[in-house]
């Protein structure tokens, strides 16, 4: 028996005839928000033995009746290898889900209570990208930590102009928490650049360039974030 919560539902809705289903096993239930959400949402509530295609396909245009070992689900019903750029590209996805759980952590450890705040909200950001590349649905992200895009660039490239502060070599010396925002920082540009990989055309023009600005604004954030701890941890820097 399982029970699933808001975030957990949102992780595990399917796309089945074009429209958006969650998939609820016998025994398992749901908890009120996580049943709000569905509702507001529009997501349709099917039994789990329904979710098990009887015929898998390829992009190639194959079928299989069983789905081998070496391959994952592209989608509900379409099956690659498991090296296919795009889950790939999700395995990193994944993996930077990971490092700012671990980050958020820390932030709250070390009692920085905005910090961890604001970790938590790039973590949704980075979670509904799955969501929409599984979907296929657009990213819809107007603002990371109440800054557009355009602010984020802007103010990533000219830091003397808004923090006092120049541009600057991470350090040994420097914090736990600033050298664990650089590693997240180098992780996004990672997985930015796996999402390259996994949805440009042949004659390399990027099929989802939604994807690579949430993620490309998101090293900018992070170089923000650790502009501010470097004035934050040592005050007298200018």
């Amino acid at each position: 028996m399982a029970v699933f919560t808001q975030d957990s539902v949102r992780a595990n809705v399917r796309v089945r005839d074009g429209k958006r289903v969650f998939y609820l096993a016998p025994g398992d239930h749901l908890t009120p928000s996580a049943r709000e959400w569905l509702h507001q949402d529009q997501v349709e509530i099917l039994p789990a033995s329904l979710a098990k295609p009887t015929v898998y396909h390829t992009p190639a245009g194959g079928t299989l009746t069983e789905k081998p070992e070496h391959m994952t689900h592209l989608r509900a019903d379409v099956l690659v290898p498991k090296n296919h750029p795009r889950i790939i590209f999700r395995g990193l996805v994944d993996e930077l889900e990971a490092e700012l759980l671990l980050a958020g952590r820390l932030a709250l450890d070390e009692g920085r209570a905005e910090t961890a705040g604001q970790l938590e909200e790039i973590l949704q950001a980075v979670r509904n990208l799955i969501r929409c590349d599984v979907l296929e649905e657009p990213v819809r992200q107007e603002t990371l930590c109440g800054l557009t895009p355009e602010q984020l660039r802007e103010q990533s490239h000219f830091p003397q102009k808004y923090f006092d502060l120049p541009h600057f070599m991470p350090a040994a010396s420097d914090s736990r928490m600033l050298l664990t925002l650089n590693r997240l920082r180098t992780q996004v540009r990672r997985t930015e650049l796996a999402a390259y990989e996994a949805f440009r055309d042949r004659d390399g023009v990027c099929t989802r360039p939604d994807l690579l600005l949430v993620l490309n604004r998101l090293s900018s954030l992070f170089w923000i974030l650790m502009i501010c701890m470097k004035k934050e941890d040592t005050p007298h820097v200018s």
